[in-house]
C-alpha cells in the first residue's frame, strides 16, 4: 500500500485502485467535498507525475480518454483548485509523493494498461438522486429524469414555462462551462428538438444560467456528470455515420474534444481489432423503445465475437454493459 496524506486530501494505491479522499479542511473547495471519494481503477489510468516547486509540488494523474464521465461533462474546465486528479503536495512529502507516483507506473507497465481510449466509462460518476440549488434554480437528476425548478431570479420566459422535465433518453448532450466570477456559466441539456437552438443561457428553457456564487454553480457538474454517465459513450458517437453523430447531421462537440484532467482536449476515440468490432455494436444500440428482440441479437452477437476470439475477455465485458445501459 502506497499512501500519502494532505491537508487537501488522500491518496492511496493498493496495487489494483487509487482511492483519492477528500480533505476534512475548510480550504478544501466544496465541489471536492460534495463530490466525496473516487475510486480510480488502475485501467483508467493513463499516467501520473509528480511535480517538485520550492514550496509545494503537485502530483497529477492522467485518466484514458473515455474513463470518467466527470472529464467527459466538464471538458477538462474544471479549476484546478477543485481538479480530483491534482494533490498539492507539501515540500517535506516530496519523497512520498515520488514513491506513490512511481509505485502506479510501475503497476502499470507490469499490468500492460493501455494508453488507447476507453469503449465504456470506468468510472460510475456521482450517486443518484442527485440535486443541486444553482443561481438559475434547482436541478435535480434521478437517474431517469432531469427537473430543473426556477428560481424568482430566473428569466420570466423561463419561469412562465413552469418546471422542466426531461428523460434521460431525450437527451442528446450536456454542455457545461463552469462560472468563472467574471463570466458567466451554464449547464445545458440538448436534446434532438434543440440541437439547433441558438437562445443564450439566460433565455434558454433547456439551459441553466450560472451567474452567483461561483462555489455552488460549480456543483452542477454532479449533475452534468450523473447525466452523461447514463448517455451513449463517447465511443459510440463517434462511430457513427459522418454528419450524423447525434442523429440529425450535426457532429457532437463533446465526442470530438474533451479534458483528461489537464485541461486539454483530445482527439476521437479510435482502436483496432475486436475493440474496433466491439465499438461498432455499440455504436448501433437501439433506443429503449426498440423491440426487445434487438437487445437478445445484440447480446447473441457479442458472445459470437467473444467464442470466436474477436473479443477479449474484458472488451466483451465493458461491450455488454454498454449495450446493457444504452437499453
Amino acid at each position: 500500500m502506497a499512501e500519502i496524506i494532505q491537508r487537501d486530501g488522500t491518496w492511496a494505491f493498493d496495487g489494483a485502485t487509487v482511492r483519492i479522499t477528500p480533505g476534512l479542511h475548510r480550504s478544501v473547495p466544496l465541489f471536492r467535498q460534495t463530490y466525496g471519494e473516487i475510486a480510480v481503477p488502475l485501467e483508467a489510468v493513463a499516467g501520473i507525475v509528480y511535480e517538485p516547486e520550492r514550496r509545494r509540488g503537485r502530483l497529477r494523474m492522467r485518466l484514458r480518454e473515455g474513463a470518467d464521465p466527470l472529464l467527459q461533462a466538464t471538458g477538462g474546465r474544471l479549476p484546478d483548485a477543485v481538479d480530483p486528479y491534482r494533490l498539492t503536495v507539501d515540500a517535506d512529502r516530496s519523497g512520498v509523493a515520488e514513491y506513490l507516483a512511481e509505485e502506479i507506473r510501475h503497476a502499470l507497465l507490469l499490468d500492460q494498461i493501455p494508453g488507447a481510449p476507453t469503449v465504456a466509462y470506468l468510472l460510475p460518476g456521482p450517486p443518484v438522486p442527485v440535486s443541486v440549488r444553482s443561481s438559475d434554480g434547482v436541478v435535480s437528476f434521478d437517474g431517469v429524469q432531469v427537473r430543473v425548478d426556477w428560481a424568482e431570479t430566473s428569466d420570466r420566459v423561463k419561469r412562465a414555462t413552469g418546471p422542466r422535465v426531461l428523460d434521460v433518453g431525450d437527451v442528446v448532450r450536456v454542455e457545461w462551462l463552469p462560472n468563472s466570477g467574471f463570466e458567466d456559466g451554464f449547464l445545458r441539456f440538448v436534446t434532438r428538438e434543440t440541437v439547433h437552438s441558438k437562445l443564450p443561457a439566460e433565455k434558454d428553457p433547456y439551459a441553466l444560467d450560472l451567474w452567483g456564487n461561483v462555489s455552488r454553480d460549480l456543483l452542477t457538474a454532479l449533475v452534468a456528470t450523473a447525466v452523461t454517465a447514463r448517455l451513449p459513450h463517447p465511443s459510440a458517437r463517434a462511430h457513427r455515420e459522418p454528419g450524423d453523430r447525434n442523429g440529425n447531421g450535426n457532429a457532437d462537440r463533446n465526442g470530438d474534444c474533451h479534458g483528461d484532467g489537464d485541461g486539454g482536449g483530445h482527439g476521437r476515440a479510435h482502436g483496432q481489432g475486436g475493440a474496433d468490432r466491439g465499438r461498432w455494436l455499440t455504436a448501433s444500440v437501439p433506443s429503449p423503445a426498440d423491440h426487445h428482440d434487438v437487445l437478445l441479437r445484440r447480446l447473441r452477437e457479442l458472445g459470437e465475437l467473444h467464442r470466436d476470439g474477436v473479443l477479449t475477455d474484458e472488451e466483451f465485458a465493458r461491450t455488454k454493459a454498454v449495450v446493457l445501459r444504452g437499453f
